[in-house]
């Protein structure tokens, strides 16, 4: 099977962020994970970032080295990778964020926990890709790519899109309490009142977000949840004295 491998991809996942020091403003992450099947059907394997690492990573000589961005806009830069490498979990990466607006918002937004993803951008090499035909669980075996940057990205934009869709009484209550802890998170990150205006609107309208998913889920249907039967336990039945005062008279 023939994949598209012109033009410009991204991939993001939803690590924990192994490490952030606000003095330092450095930050540790993953910005993708190997042997696991994605939504575009790819599995990438360990070795697919090093040679993009050697040509334009932090200790090659090339000027156009793997840029640090937020959303994958080459008009934010947010600081630079000062380590790339790749581990038996995925790419690994260590990065200072800068002194600039977006530096600082971006340090905002990693202190109040509002960033918790990252995401890559690379260009797909043909024969580099190999189609495994398993029937349903078939995917394209990914060995090497041309990675162009790594991307923070704010997190939950889109987990939370498709609520409606909740099959089940159980799901649509953990992502209530899902949302409402991000609601919090956003709160909390809103009232102290750090950053740009635009960081500050950002949050804003991520918060305008959830609570519409929020309301749009309290509309939902309730569920019919059929619990078993139960039985419930026979009484031994006392004296009724009262009733025997009563018959005398």
């Amino acid at each position: 099977m023939y994949k598209q491998t012109s033009g410009y991809g991204v991939k993001g996942i939803d690590l924990t962020i192994k490490d952030f020091d606000e003095g330092s403003r450095k930050v540790a992450m993953y910005l993708s994970k190997f042997d696991l099947m994605d939504s575009d059907a790819d599995i990438i394997r360990r070795g697919a970032f090093s040679k993009s690492i050697t040509e334009r990573g932090p200790n090659s000589m090339s000027n156009r080295k793997i840029a640090f961005l937020r959303y994958h806009n080459w008009e934010k830069p947010i600081g630079k990778f000062l380590e790339l490498a790749e581990d038996d979990l995925g790419l690994y990466a260590v990065a200072k964020l800068s002194t600039s607006t977006d530096g600082m918002d971006a340090l905002a937004d990693y202190k109040d926990g509002i960033i918790r993803e990252h995401s890559i951008g690379f260009r797909y090499i043909q024969d580099k890709i190999k189609y495994v035909d398993m029937g349903e669980d078939s995917y394209f075996e990914v060995t090497e790519v041309q990675l162009y940057e790594g991307s923070a990205v704010t997190f939950g934009a889109n987990e939370f899109t498709n609520t409606v869709e909740v099959a089940k009484a159980e799901q649509k209550v953990d992502l209530a309490l899902k949302i409402h802890d991000e609601i919090n998170l956003i709160g909390k990150a809103l009232a102290s009142g750090n950053g740009t205006d635009e960081r500050l609107y950002s949050l804003e309208m991520k918060l305008k977000f959830l609570n519409a998913r929020l309301f749009e889920l309290a509309k939902m249907e309730p569920f019919d949840i059929k619990h078993s039967v139960t039985i419930e336990p026979t009484e031994k039945p006392t004296f009724d004295w009262n009733a025997v005062v009563s018959g005398i008279r």
